[in-house]
């Protein structure tokens, strides 16, 4: 019987290489303010969290001491060590698990970082208390993913069209729900910024296969949506719109 770990391993492990190429993966203000944050951090060890394509991880190696690339995927992670490889970045090294059980030691990472994973992983609650087991005292976590506007209509619609388009998808949480994850497992908020994402269609339907039945059905969805959600989303003619991305900066105190 296939476990949604299953399904994630199969949707990513057959696409690694277009993430690695995706520009809404491969750039952004995200990985501009991860940048910026990291530049005082010259000895940290760091944890790239579902790490995907790497981008987040060919980032922090130019400015923390060590990266661990951690994913399901084995596909994920023979092109992030290729990558770095061919990049000239020595001081990256992956390891494969699930975001559930991370097979690392208490108080082991300085730094960890997720980008665009979480809203994938099966037990959300569990992962993150993990992540604050293994983060050290003053060391910082950083989750940066689509959220949700909170609102049930826009809501729904987002996660409907999220898993039309992608059978491994499980929520994209919503501001509140993300503040309830991290300080119930013992995270204190340090910085919160939100910026607008937007995803082309054709791409981001391409980048996971989906199926052309289920590419025909997000477009009837889509087309009967609500005025006010076509407008809060900025749902344009050929599918295209634009969803929130949050970057919540967090630190263990404790």
């Amino acid at each position: 019987m296939a476990t949604h770990h299953d399904n994630v391993k199969q949707q990513f492990g057959e696409q690694a290489n277009a993430y690695l190429t995706s520009k809404v993966h491969a750039q952004g203000p995200d990985l501009e303010y991860l940048a910026n944050l990291l530049i005082p951090h010259s000895e940290a060890s760091l944890l790239d969290m579902g790490c995907g394509a790497g981008h987040v991880s060919f980032i922090a190696a130019k400015y923390v001491k060590h990266v661990t690339a951690y994913d399901l995927s084995n596909e994920m992670l023979s092109v992030v060590a290729q990558t770095a490889k061919e990049r000239g970045l020595q001081n990256i090294t992956v390891k494969q698990g699930y975001a559930e059980y991370p097979p690392f030691a208490d108080n082991q990472f300085d730094i960890v970082v997720s980008r665009y994973s979480a809203h994938h992983w099966h037990d959300v609650g569990k992962s993150i208390r993990q992540l604050h087991r293994i983060t050290k005292a003053g060391g910082k976590l950083i989750i940066m993913d689509v959220v949700s506007p909170g609102h049930p209509v826009l809501d729904i619609w987002l996660q409907t069209v999220e898993a039309l388009r992608d059978t491994s998808h499980v929520r994209d949480y919503t501001p509140g729900e993300w503040l309830t994850f991290l300080t119930e497992a013992g995270f204190v908020i340090n910085n919160i910024a939100r910026h607008r994402l937007t995803l082309s269609f054709d791409t981001w339907v391409k980048r996971m296969r989906t199926p052309e039945p289920l590419i025909e059905a997000i477009r009837i969805y889509q087309e009967t949506a609500a005025d006010d959600t076509k407008s809060y989303f900025e749902l344009q003619a050929d599918g295209s719109f634009t969803t929130d991305m949050m970057i919540i900066e967090t630190e263990k105190v404790i």
